[in-house]
């Protein structure tokens, strides 16, 4: 028996930039969650509850996993699709003579659309 919807998984850097509706919905799915495995009571705080678990709050978690995306792509280890768009001021041959060449700096890929700017 198939079921009536329709799953789909939802990635880090998909959700950055996502309206604060959607990551307060997520937020307010984690907070339960934790409570739920900690048997925590719902008047009680849920910050260090959360910090016991060692699980950040959904918007750092995006912040984090992007983060990470861009440190892999940057030293080789993502794969070759991602890395392809993910550069470096200084590796693009720009900015030799200013002092921001000395700082860790990607370049950004310019879109016409919304949807295209919340890409990778």
């Amino acid at each position: 028996m198939k079921p009536n919807y329709i799953h789909k998984t939802v990635s880090c850097n998909d959700m950055y930039g996502a309206a604060n509706g959607l990551i307060q919905r997520l937020q307010a799915v984690q907070n339960p969650a934790a409570r739920l495995v900690t048997r925590t009571q719902r008047r009680d705080h849920i910050s260090p509850v959360l910090r016991q678990l060692h699980w950040l709050p959904v918007r750092q978690r995006v912040t984090f996993k992007l983060a990470v995306l861009v440190f892999k792509a940057l030293r080789g280890l993502a794969p070759r699709y991602l890395a392809d768009d993910c550069q470096l001021v200084t590796d693009a041959g720009r900015r030799h003579l200013l002092r921001s060449s000395e700082s860790a700096t990607c370049l950004l890929q310019r879109t016409n659309t919304r949807f295209g700017d919340r890409a990778f």
